[in-house]
């Protein structure tokens, strides 16, 4: 079978630890051997060691114009090192700033104005990249769109990996349906992160029959994600990706509340997360469950931007356009449609199998 190419929008810490994964898997073959945060070691024929990096885009100066092996370590990334990168053999090249940039991190990304934007799409053309991943900051809207322009003109999938609605919008999808070109998103699920955990916890107790109150999620980190969404007019679509992925699983009205509550610096890339759910049990009794959660953010949704990349490879092999229903509920936040974990998963196994 032939690889996996890809071209990744925003050289941050999910990138970053994503490439890492790619070198620290190479070898994994097609068996059972668990490793940790992917569907299958083979996923429709394809490992872990076919997805090969062949362009980047980014706006900061320490990072364009590097291979992206030294820029995925370059600041502002702050994320753990599990292994070494070597030379790729790709220079990250500036995109369009946009809106990507927001006005009170200008002084925290280092923009070089007189590095001028490449034309992305024929880059894409030329790379002969597969599938572009959005690794852009929350709140990015114009920024977002004009990626997936850029994509749809050179022929490539889709991956949104942040709370810009594309693929859960009814106009975009579409554009991408007419393209014979996939759609995974919106808002990247982390492996076992704070929004998995409530939605699961969730479920169990409206599963058990008891009734939720209210329940929240409170959520501090010290990357550049968190430093980005201090300002709360790049929040709207973060917040209400996460409070309906949550809402969506609770079948009567209940008070939900879930989203980023700050950015303490000494954190790095580990998100603490704090959650809360009222219920009443038989009786009108009531209960709590107070929970910490502690996760090195960027890893944790690495393996499951792995899997959605080989999903969307399928896709892009068997001419498949618009948005995957199933790969987009059971890897993102805000997906098209909304399922239950074990229904989305069922039919994305479906999916690969057929």
């Amino acid at each position: 079978m032939a690889g996996i190419r890809i071209a990744i929008a925003g050289t941050g810490n999910c990138a970053s630890s994503l490439v890492q994964g790619l070198e620290y898997y190479r070898t994994v073959k097609g068996s059972d051997d668990l490793v940790p945060g992917l569907m299958h070691n083979s996923l429709g024929g394809y490992l872990i060691s076919d997805i090969e990096p062949v362009a980047a885009f980014d706006v900061d100066k320490r990072k364009v114009g590097k291979d992206l092996s030294m820029a995925l370590f370059s600041e502002p990334n702050c994320t753990k090192k599990f292994s070494d990168i070597p030379e790729i053999g790709v220079e990250v090249m500036k995109g369009q700033v946009l809106d990507g940039v927001a006005p009170h991190m200008k002084d925290y990304f280092q923009v070089d104005n007189a590095q001028k934007p490449v034309d992305v799409a024929s880059v894409l053309k030329k790379s002969k990249a597969d599938i572009l991943i959005n690794y852009l900051p929350v709140g990015s809207e114009e920024a977002v769109k004009w990626y997936a322009s850029q994509a749809l003109e050179a022929g490539c999938g889709f991956i949104n990996c942040i709370p810009v609605f594309i693929a859960s919008d009814a106009k975009w999808a579409d554009k991408f349906k007419k393209a014979k070109l996939p759609i995974i998103g919106d808002d990247i699920k982390s492996l076992v992160g704070a929004t998995i955990v409530h939605r699961s916890l969730t479920q169990m107790i409206i599963d058990r029959g008891a009734r939720i109150d209210s329940t929240y999620q409170l959520n501090v980190g010290g990357n550049t994600d968190f430093r980005n969404m201090t300002d709360q007019t790049r929040l709207k679509s973060k917040k209400i990706s996460k409070t309906e992925s949550v809402s969506s699983q609770i079948p009567y009205d209940a008070s939900v509340y879930a989203g980023p509550n700050g950015c303490i610096d000494s954190l790095n890339d580990n998100k603490i997360c704090h959650l809360k759910i009222d219920f009443k049990l038989f009786g009108n009794v009531p209960a709590y469950i107070d929970l910490k959660l502690s996760v090195e953010d960027s890893p944790n949704s690495a393996g499951v931007v792995v899997d959605a990349i080989r999903v969307a490879k399928i896709a892009l092999d068997r001419k498949i356009g618009g948005p995957i229903y199933p790969a987009s509920a059971y890897f993102m936040k805000h997906p098209p449609q909304q399922m239950r974990e074990e229904e989305a998963r069922h039919q994305l196994e479906e999916f690969i199998k057929s």
